[in-house]
Order: structure tokens, then sequence, then C-alpha cells
């Protein structure tokens, strides 16, 4: 069995090779629980009671074929392997009574809350740009009722699961995610979904704001953009704002 040197945020394992492995371990996580989550830059202890998967704007807007990112040229060719590591990702935290957090990224049908000409959102939503632009379009962009805004065939919440509407990027900005997972205990958040670039790390970068362990699932992301765009996103994630892992790691360990 391999040493193990304890301090209150730290544990350096010895491994077979001599170099030392660091664990992160929160100070909220008593000794003797939680899992750890094999990850970059270091591993990352984990207690499933206190952790939620988040499910980004998995809608058909952002991940359908004729949706708005189809529609305005946004690449989507890897979209299946990312819809089926989400998938795996859903069944992994359900399976240990993990909450589940699905997003919908959007306005209501007359965009009011899109903000109008004074906000920036207005001027820099590509979809808002696309439909200014191409007045014929006979589709709604990420309006509430509309099939572009709809959570995708492929991914369906449960009863127990959470889905909350956010009008911008960020999940923690004027929404009530973050009451809703302060009342549960929550400190831990495992994301998934689109865009890595965008919603995915700007909802990163305000857990780290509020006191979250953020912890990206690469390869159940997928960008807005080139892929150059994700990578920037998981670098940005790894070396400033949370942890970096992959579906395989979170359902073996955490199954554990």
């Amino acid at each position: 069995m391999s040493d193990v040197i304890k301090n209150d945020a730290v544990e350096t394992k010895s491994v077979k090779s001599g170099q030392e492995k660091e664990i992160v371990r929160p100070s909220f996580i008593p000794q003797g629980k939680g899992i750890t989550l094999t990850a970059r830059p270091e591993s990352l202890v984990i207690d499933p009671a206190s952790t939620a998967l988040i499910v980004v704007d998995m809608q058909n807007g952002y991940a359908s074929k004729g949706g708005y990112f189809d529609l305005v040229g946004f690449d989507l060719s890897h979209i299946e392997s990312v819809v089926s590591q989400v998938q795996r990702s859903i069944a992994t935290a359900r399976g240990v009574g993990m909450p589940v957090v699905f997003f919908k990224n959007g306005w209501d049908a007359d965009y009011h809350e899109a903000g109008g000409e004074g906000s920036p959102n207005w001027h820099k939503s590509n979809a808002l740009k696309y439909l200014r632009a191409h007045p014929e379009t006979p589709q709604k962009f990420l309006a509430r009722g509309d099939w572009d805004f709809e959570l995708i065939d492929a991914l369906v919440p449960e009863e127990n699961d959470i889905v909350i509407n956010k009008p911008r990027y960020s999940g923690f900005y004027n929404t009530a995610l973050d009451s809703m997972l302060r009342s549960r205990g929550i400190r831990t958040l495992i994301f998934t979904g689109v865009a890595t670039n965008v919603c995915v790390e700007s909802t990163i970068r305000d857990g780290y704001f509020l006191e979250y362990f953020c912890v990206l699932l690469e390869d159940a992301a997928h960008q807005a953009g080139p892929r150059e765009a994700h990578d920037a996103a998981v670098f940005n994630v790894e070396k400033f704002f949370g942890w970096v892992s992959d579906v395989d790691h979170f359902s073996e360990e955490v199954k554990k």
C-alpha cells in the first residue's frame, strides 16, 4: 500500500516511480470520506454527497442539426461523441445519488431578457446578430417555447433533476443556482456541455469566485469555434479556475 503524507489541504502519495503525486483534499471533506478523482493539475478528493453534475446548454440550438450553432456555421462534427459522454456522466451521477443540474440558455419569446440595444449581450450574441441580419429566418433562436431552446431528445431530465433557465453565459448570473446548491450542501461541481469556451468556462469562473471546487470533464464538452478554443478553455480551467478530468475516470472512480 502507498504511503500517504497528509496536511490540511494536500495529501502527497508515493508512487512506484519514486515521484510524489499531490492530491487536493478540501477541508470540508472529513478524513476517511470521499473518493479521489484523477484530474489535472492534481487529483482531487470529492464527496459525491456534496457534489453536483452540471450539464450546460445541451439544447437543440447548440447540439442539433438545424439549430442555431449549425445554421450560423459552428462546427458540430464531434457533437455526437460529446452527447454520448454527457449521457455516461449523467448515468454515473444518478447512480450515486448526485444531483444533476441542466442549464437552458436563452430568453423570452419577445427577447426582452436579451437586454435590447442598451445591452452588450444584444450586440455580441451571435444568435441575435444572425437573426437581425437574416430576417427571413423562419425560426427563433434560443427563445423559450421554441424547439431551438429545448434540451436535445437524447438528454431528458428526470423527476429529481434540476432545470434552470439562464439569460446570460454564466449559470450563476440572475439565477437561483447558488442558493439551490448551498441549500443542498454542494461544494464541488462537475461540468459537461457546451460551449467549453463560452458558457461552460463562464460558469466555472463564477463558481471559482463563489468558492466552489469546479471540475471540467474535457471529453464531455464541446466548443464554439475551432478546436483551439476548447483547448484554450481547458488550459484556463486547469491553470486558474479548477481541475480537468474525463468521463472514464469520473465514471470508474465515483462508483467505487
